[in-house]
This record gives structure tokens, C-alpha cells and sequence, in this order.
């Protein structure tokens, strides 16, 4: 009995079914990535007791969207924020990922990594923007009786709907007109009684997207005209009597983008300047310990779900704050530890964190508990299921392995040279936009596909060959390089899971996993059309032959 129709059918529903899959993968993948919310959504731990004293008369927040410490750092494109750094306390501070701005705006105002502070994971549409569900600076300001503003992109009015602040301007625009928008509506609100005013300076950002990149003139010229905004705010306050903070939530590549784990995404300026401030260059910070300091110089409780610490070394404090910060930083923790440990099934007694710095290790400690068991079965199937598929093609291939091999090699090192060549780098500061990720990746992968076919049959002289073997040719092919590529989403599932649910996963091998998706789904549709080329191929040169 001939099996070869047979095999060639399933090859060909192999690769349709194989692309199917991968598609509705990636899909699940970000879908779930976008609906993730923290853990403590639903049940976020209660406010603690005030600090006591402020000391400062107001803090003015200008958060500097996208500004890189290299930029910030640079006396002749910046130099307002540069002689508030002399004159002030400075620091290099840190972010994680991922390092999108709704995600950064969350942890800015909340005090707490992206994985618990109920922002989204990446940006969304204004009408998606989730309301925070942690406690934030603002609603501890207003606790106090004190009141706020905010001047600012739109993404806030949705984020703070829970604690919207007493006086505010929203906009929906990003670029200088927009800045010049928020600077009319802000610069009144330095003349009320706000303790808290934020002022969203956006312009820089959008030039990093849309103005060259972050190494771009158009980004210079950005953060030139900032600087001046800058300068207007400086002049409108008292540094006997006020403070100005002044921070970014992310960098940008060379290129522009934002969202991986680079060193110049993951780093930005802060510079805090006048009363309640000791000048001085500080160690390093974290994003965490911006809204716990603003706490501190305007004596209001820490955001509950804060994983900073006030950056007591930078400032003046009230010898009663100081005095009582302890015991309060240490109830707080240990009211967010508790409430964490709650969220894993695993309530504890409050006696294990009394002498905890801070409740990120009794968190770090429950996640990887509850990670480490499910993978205690997630690797072994991710290993199984590779192996099985491996012995299937390896029963039902037609070439020579070693041949395929090469070829899948060369249409996996096609992409990557072309991610390389493209100035992408391996994360989520390389995408601009999804239809533009789908794009260079069916392009390179096609690329990819078509020169590993043409040169194996050119070296092999197989267009001569039945059209049969022709097709299943191209199909083993194809089904070699997806099995190669399905190494890295099988991993990336093994580690943590095929979709994202209760915690957020390492965002490098989140976008790993992603891009070889779109490669396996592009692979084994490249493997069927290549699979119809070879069989007119071979039919045309049987043709001249005969």
C-alpha cells in the first residue's frame, strides 16, 4: 500500500494546524498580558498612620516623560534641570520591567512593582486604562485634609479615578502642543493650596517615538524646550518653602522605544530641590521609593501597597518623622506581606516579618514556593512534548536531517539578521506597534523560509525531482524549523506558564517567546505555499524533460 499521499496530507495539515496554533497562542499571550491585574486587586491592605510634620509647604512633582540620564545629565540641552541638580539632591534611580509609561505611572503613584500595583502591564487605550485599585500618594495626601492637582496626559484621569485629585487638567495630546496645554493649566495651580501638584511634561517621549529616537536631534530639541518649561516652574516657587521633584519613568533606546530591560530604558534622573532636601549626590534609588518619599516630606502615610522606603538620606526631616518612620514603615510591610500572603493560599502569622526590611522577601519567597511547584511538572510535559514531536519528524522526514538542519539553521539566522540589521533590539523596546511587529516578522521569516528552500534545492538540484517529493521536501522543512523555534514558547511555558495569569513572567523571554510565535505561525504557512511552488516547480522541469 502507498502511504506517501497519505503522509503528505498530514504534513500538510500538520503545518496548517501548527500555524492555527501558533496564532491563537500569540493571541492568548498578550491577551492575557493586557487583562493582568495584581494579585491584591481585590483586596488591597489598608492605609497606616500619618508621618506627622511635613517639611515642605507643597511638593510640585514634574514628571519628565522618557527622558534618558544621559540627556538629563547634559548641561547644554538641559541646563535648568542641571542647575537644580547642583543646587539639590540628586540620584540615578531604577525601574523594572515592563517599562511602559501606564505601568510606570502606576508605580510612580502607588509606591509598588508592576506585578501588585493594579496598573496595566502594558499601555492601553484611554477607555482600557483600569482605575488603580492600590492605595496611591494622592489619596494619602487627601487623607490628610490636604488637597491636590494634577496637570497631565489622560492616562491619570483614568488610573487616579479612585482618588482623583482636587483640581486637575487632562490631555489627550502628547507632543509640545500638549506640554504648553498642561503648562497653561498647571502654572495657576502653583498659585493655590495644592500640597501635591504633578505636572506631565510629555514632549520628550514623543519625540523618541516619533522625532528620531533618543540620540535624535529631534530629541535634543525636545529636551531643550522642556528644560525651559522646566525653568517657568522653578521661578513660580519658594525653595525656603517648597519642594520640586523632578523624575522620568522610562529612557528610550537609540532608536526609540521603550518596554524591555535595557540598562538606558531601565534608568532614569531624579533631582529633588528646596526645602526638606539636602543637597548632595545620593547612591542609586528605585521607583518604589519616589511616592514613600513624598510621604515623608509631606507627612502623610505611606501608600499601603508601597514596596519603597522614603529616601531619609536625601532629606530634612522633622526629628518626630524621623523618630516614628520606623515602627510605621515596618507596620506597612507588614500589613502588604500579609495581605500577599493571603492572595497564595497561605496565610501567615504576623511574628516572621516583624524584623523584615521590607515585605518584598516574604513576597519573592511565596511567588517562587508557588512557581517552583508548578514547574515541577510544567518542564517534564514541556520536554515530553518536544520529544514526541521530535520522533515524529524524525520517522516521517523524506531528506537527509543533516541537510534540513541546515537549511531550518539559515531560515532562523535570516530573521535574526534582519532583527539585527533593523536596529531592533531583543525586547519590547524594539515593537512600534503590533501590526508593525506582525509585518517584520512575516517578512523576515518569509525571507528567512524562501532562501533556506531555494539554496537547499539548488545544492541538492531537486527541481527536477517528482512533484510529490518536491512538496514534502519544502513541508519537512518547514516542520524542522518550527520544531526548532517551539524550543523557546515551550520554555518560556515550562518556566512560567503558556499565558500569563496570577504574576507577571521575566518580559525578555515573554518576548522571545512572542516573536518565535509569529515565526513558527509564518513558517508553516511559508512551509505550505513553498510546498504548492515546488510542485509546479518540479511539474514545469518534468515538462521540459519529456
Amino acid at each position: 500500500m502507498n502511504r506517501f499521499p497519505l503522509r503528505l496530507s498530514l504534513k500538510f495539515l500538520l503545518c496548517l494546524l501548527i500555524a492555527g496554533g501558533a496564532y491563537f497562542w500569540a493571541i492568548g499571550l498578550m491577551d492575557s498580558t493586557y487583562a493582568y491585574r495584581s494579585p491584591l486587586d481585590d483586596t488591597p491592605p489598608a492605609a497606616g498612620a500619618d508621618l506627622g510634620e511635613p517639611a515642605t509647604r507643597r511638593v510640585v512633582w514634574v514628571l519628565i516623560d522618557g527622558l534618558r540620564t544621559d540627556t538629563a545629565a547634559d548641561s547644554i540641552i538641559m541646563p535648568v534641570l542641571n542647575r537644580l541638580r547642583a543646587e539639590g539632591a540628586s540620584a540615578t534611580m531604577h525601574s523594572r520591567t515592563p517599562s511602559y509609561s501606564a505601568p510606570g505611572y502606576s508605580t510612580l503613584v502607588t509606591g509598588a512593582w508592576q506585578e501588585i500595583n493594579s496598573g496595566p502591564a502594558f499601555n492601553l487605550d484611554y477607555e482600557d486604562i483600569p482605575p488603580l485599585t492600590q492605595d496611591t500618594i494622592f489619596a494619602a495626601v487627601q487623607r490628610t485634609g490636604m488637597r491636590t492637582g494634577i496637570s497631565a496626559y489622560n492616562w491619570f484621569e483614568k488610573l487616579l479615578a479612585g482618588s482623583p485629585p482636587d483640581v486637575s487638567f487632562y490631555t489627550a495630546g502628547d507632543d509640545r502642543i500638549a506640554d504648553a496645554e498642561v503648562m497653561a493649566a498647571a502654572l495657576p495651580m502653583l498659585a493655590g493650596d495644592a500640597s501635591l501638584v504633578l505636572i506631565h511634561l510629555d514632549q520628550v517621549d514623543y519625540a523618541g517615538h516619533h522625532e528620531g529616537g533618543g540620540d535624535s536631534a529631534g530629541w535634543d530639541a525636545a529636551a531643550s524646550r522642556t528644560d525651559a518649561l522646566l525653568g517657568e516652574i522653578a521661578a513660580r516657587l519658594d525653595p525656603a518653602q517648597d519642594t520640586l521633584l523632578v523624575l522620568s519613568d522610562h529612557g528610550h533606546v537609540d532608536r526609540g522605544g521603550h518596554g524591555g530591560g535595557e540598562m538606558v530604558v531601565l534608568t532614569e534622573p531624579l533631582i529633588l530641590h528646596g526645602a526638606g532636601v539636602k543637597p548632595g549626590v545620593y547612591e542609586d534609588c528605585r521607583m518604589v521609593d519616589v511616592a514613600p518619599t513624598i510621604a515623608a516630606l509631606l507627612g502623610t502615610s505611606l501608600p499601603a501597597s508601597s514596596q519603597g522606603a522614603p529616601l531619609v538620606e536625601m532629606l530634612d526631616l522633622p526629628a518626630g518623622t524621623l523618630a516614628d518612620l520606623p515602627a510605621i514603615r515596618s507596620s506597612q510591610q507588614i500589613a502588604l506581606a500579609s495581605a500577599y500572603a493571603n492572595t497564595m493560599g497561605n496565610p501567615p502569622g504576623l511574628d516572621e516579618y516583624r524584623m523584615l526590611e521590607d515585605a518584598g522577601q516574604v513576597m519573592d519567597s511565596l511567588r517562587s514556593a508557588r512557581l517552583n511547584a508548578d514547574r515541577l511538572w510544567r518542564i517534564p510535559l514541556a520536554v515530553l512534548v518536544w520529544a514526541v514531536l521530535a520522533f515524529a519528524w524524525q520517522r516521517t522526514r523524506l531528506s537527509p536531517a543533516a541537510r534540513l538542519l541546515m537549511g531550518a539553521a539559515a531560515a532562523i539566522l535570516v530573521f535574526h539578521l534582519g532583527h539585527l540589521l533593523s536596529g531592533r533590539v531583543y525586547s519590547y523596546s524594539s515593537v512600534d506597534s503590533v501590526t508593525g511587529l506582525i509585518v517584520f516578522g512575516a517578512v523576515s521569516t518569509g525571507a528567512g523560509m524562501l532562501a533556506a528552500w531555494l539554496g537547499l534545492n539548488i545544492f541538492q538540484r531537486r527541481f527536477s525531482q517528482p512533484p510529490g517529493r518536491a512538496a514534502e521536501f519544502a513541508l519537512d522543512l518547514a516542520l524542522l524549523t518550527v520544531l526548532i523555534l517551539l524550543l523557546v514558547p515551550l520554555a518560556f511555558s515550562a518556566l512560567y506558564g503558556p499565558l500569563v495569569t496570577w504574576f507577571l513572567p521575566d518580559l525578555g523571554m515573554h518576548y522571545l517567546a512572542l516573536i518565535s510565535l509569529l515565526e513558527i505561525l509564518m513558517t508553516a504557512a511559508m512551509g505550505v505555499l513553498l510546498a504548492g511552488v515546488g510542485t509546479l516547480v518540479a511539474r514545469l522541469a518534468r515538462g521540459r524533460q519529456g
